[in-house]
């Protein structure tokens, strides 16, 4: 009997770690450029137990968990610092905190101090993994390989100057990428790949979440069906044990 109790339970856990991650992708559908997270994969985990015949089997979980490659919405915003790309690809960012990362988000701002951030505060890098700089300018053009001409306020005749270059990296298809406890995308194993300026750069447009609320919202609807289901194995398994408990008891009087 108690077999049946641990295999419910362990569903339990694991429809628990599917709903954290729903949970995560609603909350950022509304993130530029944002990854939707997807379920990690499971493999079947067999516990012997000493003295007995039958062992326990377990659903745990196997690598690391994944995020969905496919494209977001782009939007066309006419912002002169919102940039996207186009197919596949990433931007190079420095979070606040931790070693660079990959990113897609492009909804981009010059800090007080020149440097060129996105939305969440990560500083935008260069081909050299160093944030980029900006001065002062009167406008920003951004070429389809993420180079960076400003006018400064000081030019005269409409001269534009390169101020940096945004770094953009095509990832090999057999490397693979995970998300870390920051929420950060890197490699499972070894560095960041190095820059190559192969992906295209979109200057004023925008690239919304790849979370489709509709789906999630369905799938969070299945997963209460799998969660009930699963709360009444266990109450009928409780069931079970009792009467048979009762069986065993000697006759009263």
């Amino acid at each position: 009997m108690d077999r049946l109790i641990y295999t419910a339970l362990n569903a339990l856990a694991v429809n628990r770690d599917s709903q954290v991650t729903q949970a995560q992708n609603l909350a950022n559908q509304m993130v530029p450029g944002f990854r939707r997270d997807l379920p990690n994969e499971g493999e079947t985990f067999y516990l012997n137990m000493p003295g007995s015949m039958v062992p326990k089997a377990f659903n745990l979980e196997k690598g690391q968990a994944g995020f969905s490659n496919q494209l977001g919405l782009l939007n066309r915003t006419d912002e002169e610092l919102d940039v996207a790309i186009a197919d596949q690809g990433y931007f190079y960012v420095q979070p606040e905190q931790g070693d660079p990362a990959l990113s897609r988000r492009g909804d981009l701002r010059r800090d007080v101090d020149g440097t060129l951030r996105n939305g969440a505060g990560e500083a935008m890098l260069g081909p050299d993994l160093a944030p980029i700089q900006l001065p002062e300018y009167r406008n920003v053009r951004i070429t389809d390989i993420g180079e960076i001409f400003i006018e400064p306020l000081d030019a005269v005749g409409g001269e534009a100057v390169l101020a940096g270059v945004l770094a953009t990296v095509l990832p090999a298809e057999d490397l693979k990428l995970t998300k870390g406890l920051d929420g950060q995308i890197r490699p499972v194993d070894g560095p960041l790949p190095p820059p190559d300026q192969r992906a295209e750069v979109l200057q004023g447009t925008l690239e919304g979440s790849n979370v489709n609320p509709v789906e999630e919202l369905l799938s969070s609807m299945e997963m209460q069906r799998q969660f009930e289901l699963g709360m009444r194995m266990v109450m009928t398994a409780r069931d079970i044990d009792e009467g048979g408990a009762r069986v065993l008891q000697a006759p009263e009087g």
